[in-house]
């Protein structure tokens, strides 16, 4: 076969571009640090990173709605704790007040104290976490008492009094779901010790009436004010066992939550290291790729130049 110029030119510069498309393409893996940059690069592994990216933002919201529901929990935590001390506070004063020994004066300072308690107990109970009432169920942006200890908004109803679940369920997982909040009712009560029934706004809570009572014994302006203060005793008793019992029902909640939160951590490590195991190029191996095509790419064009050099003068001489 007869080898022309024209053919050694077509040649050189077929195999010239097709040099600089592979240096082209390992300059991209080498400043980016990705195998590819479309789907067409690798379809089966760009499929694979489709998929992993995906799971690690599944994983992400997740991650992010337990935290949201932990810091929740946790808020509502340190409420009960608050609400236990002030309980346990009343119910030290209401045993000195009780005990028959007290001049009218002491149990003046008492009842002031007790007041000052039922203020705070009424504060706990509209605690807000980033803003939003933790114990009014879906109305986060009301508060649960007013200064008379009367609800605010109904509770377990909706505006019409039609019963509503107002619990709140966060999803941590594909089918793991996690109740956070716990509704006023649970703790302050209404009626007689009832914590279970839903309340209506303008009821009393049951919590602060109980103050009230105890303030009304210890002023001497019910009907006995003795047998009033022993009654005292036993409620105080009973509130402080409802609040124990909704603590550790939170807190069972909050210790299945962080093990939630460790098992999403992991989880996203590893979809991360998978991704990067996908498309991630190895640098080291990328840079010497890149210098042996530089190389080639250089040879090549030497030997384009010794090809195309001689000119008609040339084979003239």
């Amino acid at each position: 076969m007869r080898i022309t110029n024209n053919m050694l030119v077509s040649n050189m510069t077929y195999n010239l571009n097709g040099t600089l498309q592979r240096l082209e393409k390992l300059q991209f893996e080498s400043s980016k640090g990705k195998k590819f940059r479309v789907p067409s690069d690798d379809p089966i592994a760009a499929s694979k990173s489709l998929k992993f990216n995906t799971d690690i933002s599944k994983v992400s919201q997740y991650l992010r709605n337990t935290k949201d529901a932990k810091a929740w929990m946790k808020e509502s935590e340190s409420a009960f704790k608050e609400i236990n001390e002030v309980l346990k506070r009343t119910y030290e004063l209401t045993n000195q007040a009780a005990n028959g020994t007290n001049a009218p004066d002491d149990l003046k300072k008492i009842e002031a104290e007790i007041t000052e308690l039922k203020g705070h107990l009424i504060q706990i109970g509209n605690t807000t976490y980033a803003g939003r009432s933790i114990f009014t169920g879906y109305k986060t942006d009301k508060e649960l008492l007013d200064e008379n200890g009367n609800y605010k908004v109904n509770i377990g109803l909706d505006d019409g009094g039609v019963p509503i679940d107002e619990v709140f369920v966060y999803n941590v997982g594909v089918a793991e779901r996690v109740s956070v909040n716990t509704l006023g009712n649970k703790i302050f009560g209404s009626g007689t010790k009832d914590y279970e029934t839903e309340v209506t706004a303008g009821s009393k809570a049951y919590l602060i009436q109980m103050f009230d009572d105890l303030e009304a014994a210890l002023a001497g302006t019910s009907a006995n004010p003795a047998d009033d203060l022993q009654t005292a005793l036993g409620n105080i008793k009973d509130a402080s066992n409802q609040i124990l019992s909704v603590t550790a029902e939170i807190g069972a909640k909050t210790n299945r939550i962080q093990l939630t939160e460790s098992k999403l951590e992991d989880q996203l490590i590893n979809l991360k290291e998978l991704l990067s195991f996908n498309e991630d190029v190895s640098l080291p191996e990328a840079m010497m790729k890149l210098a042996i095509e530089e190389n080639v790419y250089n040879a090549s064009l030497a030997v384009g130049a010794r090809i195309i050099q001689p000119s008609l003068m040339d084979f003239l001489r």
